[in-house]
């Protein structure tokens, strides 16, 4: 895999934006200040432009983006059932694109990195699961996933099912739930997960001695 996953225009967006949410996090003269923000205002025009969002859009995604800048965590899930014939893999199907995915999300502030692949799993799916051990952990960036103004790492963790609640989770952000084989992925979520990183998580369930997958 190589860093040209995403546009190039987008990585050099990111870079300025880091470099000026870092600058302002830093600095303290007011001259220094005022051209860090000129340079985020820069960096989101681009991503403005290169994306045809409006500009009040982008602005919002990064109004909270304050502070050293450091990536974003998402957790995913690999939860299988083993049948007679071959293992089967858990997905969940998202509201917002009718694809299906691994279950997953955002970490949360407080929250170990297996607890919060538990509350995925059981929001997302209604199934407990007890979390077994990392599988990868990716630079999203350098995997061909759609793009998007974040700089994020994407853990990928094995779970054993234990228990369910529901047949279906929540509802918020998830509209199906199923058991699927390597060869039978249905459409997916291409932003959340890829279907490259569902054959590998198959793989890796199948060698449970080898070590986990990163960048």
């Amino acid at each position: 895999m190589s860093a040209t996953a995403e546009p190039k225009w987008l990585e050099w967006a990111k870079r300025l934006q880091t470099m000026a949410q870092n600058g302002q996090n830093y600095a303290h003269d007011r001259y220094d200040i005022a051209r860090y923000q000129e340079i985020a205002e820069i960096a989101m025009e681009m991503m403005a432009v290169g994306s045809g969002t409006e500009l009040t859009v982008v602005r919002d995604l990064f109004a909270y983006e304050t502070g050293h800048a450091t990536p974003k965590v998402d957790v995913r899930v690999a939860a299988f059932r083993e049948t007679a014939q071959r293992p089967e893999i858990l997905l969940v199907r998202e509201r917002r694109d009718g694809g299906w995915t691994l279950p997953g999300g955002w970490a949360d502030v407080g929250e170990t990195p297996s607890e919060a692949a538990r509350r995925e799993v059981r929001e997302e799916s209604g199934f407990e699961v007890e979390v077994k051990r990392l599988l990868a952990l990716y630079d999203k960036r350098i995997h061909p996933h759609p793009p998007q103004p974040y700089y994020i790492y994407k853990l990928f963790f094995e779970a054993k099912i234990v228990g369910s609640n529901s047949a279906s989770g929540d509802g918020l952000e998830t509209d199906a739930v199923g058991f699927f084989e390597p060869e039978a992925l249905p459409r997916l979520s291409l932003d959340r997960t890829l279907p490259s990183q569902i054959l590998r998580m198959f793989e890796l369930h199948a060698d449970p001695g080898v070590a986990a997958d990163f960048d």
